[in-house]
């Protein structure tokens, strides 16, 4: 049975579909001289060698729409499909940077990328990679860039106003599926990005130039209602420059809050934290897994320990930005290909966005793991966010087929800091209380003491 994926409406070139568990891409006819060219110039090969474009191989399998169709293509898998309003600001980054080589190769090749989406970038095996084989049209000498204001609404101005404003406005890409709308940026940025030479340029002009001429055709506004506007290939080529100059020259400074410094600020001993490295360590390396989901991951300690065990991809989420940036700068700086860190908001996960609601999966619906980890969580949940044990239950369980679950009781002193500026009104919040809550979606497994420790290691299966 062939199923179109629900994502893959936009572009009449072609779209995705799924068979038998299986992703294929459907090439239309009318992509049909714009596909030649990709695969007859080199391009393809060069981006697939260079680990920039996912490679695919052509297949003789039936399409969904023969009348329409030129070909079939299969394109390789991608571990985790993650979203750009998930990224840290350094994966946001390279992202862009990516975006802005391809399309230096694509012109030395005679073609341009005809699209800049964001969402056509995913990162697999550690770093970002194009995964849309049809974004590419032949190259028309003195034609623009068609793609530019897209590129700007989906990179540059996030990025500004993550690395100007601050860091948690990615954000608002949820609410604006095709980028942030540059007179929107132009509101949020402080002044003193109008001294900014390329934000100047690429964000506030552009702003400028969309609102003044909104309702006038440009040519006509200008004066030359029989041409085109022309762009020289050199003047293409400074363009992409200036957005990687602008691009390279935003930093982000990292504030150095309560949870970037988590770990050198908690209660366990150093003999207790190399236990719980060590249970962590055992039961995944005897587990295997193929994908593990490490829930509020921190900046990645247990993340690493459960890449290091098995051959596997581990998604490692943390609410705070911060955090999720200093993971994935040491998951580039030690060139790990099996972690992928993400900004994700346990009591307000992503939803499923888009037309319909189903062109962006919500981060639950996406994969299923075969591990979940939730160490030193539950207590955030059910006490800081007054989430009841019995929905944290259900939820889990509809995660991943086993659970790595760290209980901290209430005399752990990070309980009893949480409770100093609140009542205590968790009567059920204990061991035997989770456990009571846990045991219809669950199995207990194993329970594991911490030494030097109250907190215990729970391995639930589940039902």
């Amino acid at each position: 049975m062939k199923e179109r994926v629900a994502a893959s409406f936009r572009d009449p070139s072609g779209f995705v579909f799924i068979q038998d568990n299986t992703i294929f891409r459907q090439v239309n006819k009318v992509y049909q001289k714009d596909y030649d060219l990709l695969i007859s110039s080199g391009l393809c090969n060069e981006l697939t060698k260079e680990k920039l474009l996912i490679p695919h191989r052509e297949v003789e399998i039936s399409p969904i729409t023969p009348e329409l169709s030129y070909k079939v293509i299969q394109p390789g898998p991608v571990d985790f499909i993650s979203y750009p309003y998930e990224w840290s600001f350094s994966q946001l980054k390279d992202a862009a940077l990516v975006t802005l080589s391809i399309q230096k190769m694509a012109l030395d090749a005679g073609m341009i990328l005809k699209d800049a989406s964001a969402y056509n970038i995913q990162f697999h095996k550690g770093r970002p990679m194009l995964i849309d084989t049809l974004s590419f049209s032949k190259y028309v000498d003195g034609n623009p860039w068609v793609a530019y204001r897209q590129f700007c609404q989906h990179f540059l101005a996030p990025l500004a106003l993550m690395c100007k404003t601050d860091v948690r406005l990615n954000s608002l890409l949820i609410n604006h599926i095709d980028g942030i709308p540059l007179d929107l940026c132009t509101r949020l940025l402080p002044r003193s990005c109008r001294l900014n030479f390329g934000l100047m340029t690429h964000i506030y002009m552009q702003a400028w130039a969309l609102k003044r001429y909104a309702d006038t055709e440009l040519p006509k506004a200008i004066g030359r209602v029989e041409e085109k506007p022309k762009v020289t290939k050199l003047g293409l080529i400074g363009l992409i420059d200036s957005l990687e100059s602008t691009i390279k020259k935003l930093t982000l400074k990292i504030s150095g809050n309560e949870w970037a410094n988590y770990y050198s600020d908690t209660n366990y001993t150093e003999r207790a934290f190399n236990a719980k490295r060590k249970i962590i360590a055992n039961h995944i390396q005897a587990m295997q897994p193929k994908l593990v989901l490490d829930l509020g991951a921190n900046t990645g300690i247990f993340s690493r320990e459960a890449a290091k065990q098995a051959d596997c991809t581990v998604v490692s989420t943390d609410v705070d930005p911060e955090v999720v940036e200093i993971n994935y700068q040491q998951v580039k700086n030690d060139q790990q290909t099996n972690i992928l860190p993400l900004i994700i908001n346990l009591t307000n996960p992503s939803p499923a966005i888009g037309w319909d609601n189903r062109e962006r999966k919500s981060f639950y619906s996406r994969r299923e793991a075969d591990v979940v980890m939730a160490l030193a969580l539950i207590h955030h949940l059910a006490i800081g966010n007054n989430v009841p044990l019995s929905d944290i239950a259900r939820t889990m369980s509809n995660l991943g087929k086993y659970l790595l679950l760290e209980f901290v009781p209430k005399d752990d002193s990070q309980v009893k800091r949480m409770l100093r500026s609140r009542d205590d009104i968790f009567d059920q919040y204990s061991l035997d209380g989770l456990l009571s809550e846990f045991e219809p979606y669950f199995t207990l497994e194993k329970r594991i003491p911490i030494d030097e420790c109250e907190r215990t290691i729970l391995l639930f299966k589940r039902k």
